[in-house]
């Protein structure tokens, strides 16, 4: 998990309990799960006995980071901020001690910047660092051709005074990040040098990549939040279960506190019978438990059962209308009424027509011809009509497609 180390920080961080810092970009109301390298960074900095301190850049977040940026950020009002802010502060603390000897502190970078004027600033910061500097950081070279406001080009200064500031009050010696932050954090461990002349260090981890090529933590559908009303659990266990061999291998070291034995294990267990996906199941449950909580896993595994597993029609029938749509969170729906099902529905009008599941009704001839369409996880032709006994709980109906794609018919009230 380690990309850059300054030299001397290991020794550093030897000596006695210290002080740690990583910043949170509360630009959305909830992390996403490209924030949880971060994250178990500060848990592994916890558990080796130093103290964690989780910055939230309710100010920094006025000005925008410009580090792999093509273009200028649209920036958030106070108050929008202030709410990000709290649900970020929310997410942290689920993973985050915050009591004991060592424990973890929350800070919030307005506290410092709210009352401070621009001349104060650029006076008593401004001064220690040189344009030349500023210019050498790869977050403003890469940006010299398309264009960068001032306000992009102060950000490295602001936060390198955040580091000074948390140096100063907090005993705070070492500033961690993703590997593109570097220029930003050895800015502040010059700040500090030369303000105060303390001894400073940086830490950055590498930017997760999957073994396709493909970004981390996206899907077909955006980020993959930690906010179950932005992910459901379902949806995010389900992130985790689909990663490829290589990457739950890579995975399951960096998201989980699993020790090497037990993983090796995981692995020599997978490898002997890798349809049963061992090592993507250990790795979901840990990180969406950790994340969700247990009563959410427990539904997460049971909505992957029903959809992946060998479950039939008497499964589903047993299911509570609020299961139902918990279970299918994000499955696509089209709405039926009555009418429709009064001398039977279609199968081939309820997969083109009626909904627009599939695009045309061709389209569903084949996947029909082809054995690949389930009504309520039974296996249906092209002669199959939906009718009322087929409803669940008298509201909804599930199609399947193949293994992966499933569609729900509800009927309006």
């Amino acid at each position: 998990m380690i990309h850059d180390i300054m030299p001397g920080t290991e020794e550093a961080l030897l000596k006695k309990v210290s002080s740690g810092y990583i910043g949170f970009d509360p630009t959305a109301d909830s992390l996403h799960i490209g924030s949880l390298v971060q994250i178990m960074i500060l848990v592994h900095f916890q558990r080796a006995g130093h103290k964690p301190i989780a910055l939230v850049g309710g100010a920094t977040g006025m000005v925008g980071d410009p580090s792999g940026k093509s273009q200028e950020r649209n920036l958030l009002d106070e108050a929008t901020l202030a709410h990000n802010v709290a649900c970020v502060k929310n997410q942290l603390m689920r993973f985050l001690d915050f009591s004991g000897e060592n424990a973890a502190e929350m800070v919030n970078n307005f506290d410092w910047f709210k009352n401070m004027s621009f001349l104060d600033f650029i006076r008593d910061t401004g001064k220690h660092l040189t344009v030349n500097y500023m210019m050498s950081k790869d977050s403003v070279k890469n940006r010299l051709e398309t264009g960068m406001s001032f306000t992009e080009f102060s950000y490295q200064l602001v936060q390198g005074y955040d580091f000074y500031h948390l140096n100063l009050h907090k005993d705070c010696i070492v500033q961690m990040g993703g590997s593109d932050q570097w220029g930003n954090i050895v800015t502040g461990t010059e700040l500090i040098r030369r303000k105060n002349g303390n001894e400073a260090y940086a830490v950055t981890s590498p930017l997760i990549k999957k073994a396709d090529g493909t970004k981390f933590g996206k899907t077909e559908g955006g980020n993959v939040w930690l906010d179950k009303e932005k992910t459901s659990p379902y949806a995010f266990y389900q992130y985790w279960l689909n990663a490829s061999d290589a990457d739950a291998g890579n995975f399951i070291r960096i998201f989980t506190l699993k020790d090497q034995k037990t993983i090796e294990v995981l692995e020599q267990e997978h490898n002997e019978a890798p349809h049963l996906r061992i090592l993507q199941k250990a790795l979901a449950e840990d990180i969406t438990m950790r994340v969700h909580g247990a009563d959410a896993l427990e539904t997460a595994i049971s909505a992957s059962n029903i959809l992946f597993g060998k479950s039939t029609a008497a499964d589903l029938m047993v299911l509570s209308n609020e299961d139902f749509l918990s279970i299918f969170d994000g499955v696509p729906q089209a709405s039926i009424i009555n009418e429709d099902l009064k001398n039977g529905l279609s199968i081939i009008d309820a997969l083109a027509g009626k909904s627009g599941f599939l695009s045309s009704n061709g389209e569903a001839r084949r996947e029909l011809k082809a054995n690949a369409i389930s009504v309520n996880k039974e296996k249906v032709d092209e002669n199959y009509k939906i009718t009322k006994s087929d409803l669940i709980n008298g509201k909804f109906i599930l199609i399947g497609k193949g293994k992966k794609n499933n569609y729900i018919l509800s009927l309006m009230d």
